[in-house]
């Protein structure tokens, strides 16, 4: 079985990582997923949000029994220090709808998770609650389903769009289940030409993220990345 689980939000933030892996769909709990398989590592893409996360979480556990469950994808940066494509390794992951706080035992700096896609004004309030220097959807929810397990916990995040940055409206097109409703997206961005360079920064910056991400799993988890991306 593979040693490690990783959980993502979204394919696209794993993409140059699983371009040549194995596919398995399983059903868990009545809900189906997808999973991505190499010889020491399984990827899932459970969705945005706390609910999605923790569902992907159990699951991937329940049907792949790892010794360590990773919250890898995107974040938005808290500190002007980060820039797009960087990656932050917390220490504390805290979730921000009760302030519970998990302790990594490795990395530094905090992550903070909440339940909605952060703007530039929620970043500014997450950075002075929290101490935070960077806000993500799901890395709480994994670390509750890791520690629910007795398994270790790490998240890696790459960022993918900074603290200034102007965030196109993406919460009304999360489905229930978590996934993104793209083109719904696309058909409300289509018809509103001054949310272009954003939508269009964004999905270079996330592109950007992605690669780093991907580079890094592979370097410091000894996971398998396709040659191109290295």
């Amino acid at each position: 079985m593979p040693e490690v689980a990783v959980v993502a939000a979204l394919k696209r933030e794993v993409a140059p990582l699983v371009r040549h892996w194995r596919v398995a769909d399983q059903e868990h709990s009545g809900r189906k997923f997808r999973f991505f398989e190499s010889d020491n590592a399984v990827v899932v893409c459970g969705g945005m949000g706390f609910e999605a996360a923790r569902r992907a979480t159990e699951a991937i556990i329940a049907l792949y029994e790892p010794s360590v469950v990773l919250s890898v994808g995107f974040a938005g940066a808290l500190d002007e220090k980060l820039r797009v494509g960087d990656l932050l390794q917390p220490r504390y992951v805290v979730d921000a709808r009760d302030g519970s706080r998990t302790d990594t035992g490795s990395g530094s700096g905090v992550l903070v998770s909440s339940p909605a896609v952060a703007g530039a004004e929620q970043k500014v309030k997450l950075a002075k609650s929290y101490c935070a220097q960077a806000v993500d959807m799901e890395a709480a929810a994994v670390a509750k389903g890791a520690a629910a397990r007795g398994l270790r916990f790490a998240a890696v995040k790459a960022i993918s769009d900074g603290v200034g940055f102007a965030m196109p409206p993406m919460d009304r097109f999360i489905a229930a289940d978590g996934s993104f409703r793209a083109g719904r997206f696309a058909f409300y961005a289509a018809s509103r030409p001054f949310i272009w360079p954003d939508v269009l920064a964004l999905a270079q910056n996330s592109a950007k993220a992605a690669r780093s991400l991907s580079v890094m799993l592979q370097s410091q988890y000894a996971v398998s990345v396709p040659e191109e991306v290295g």
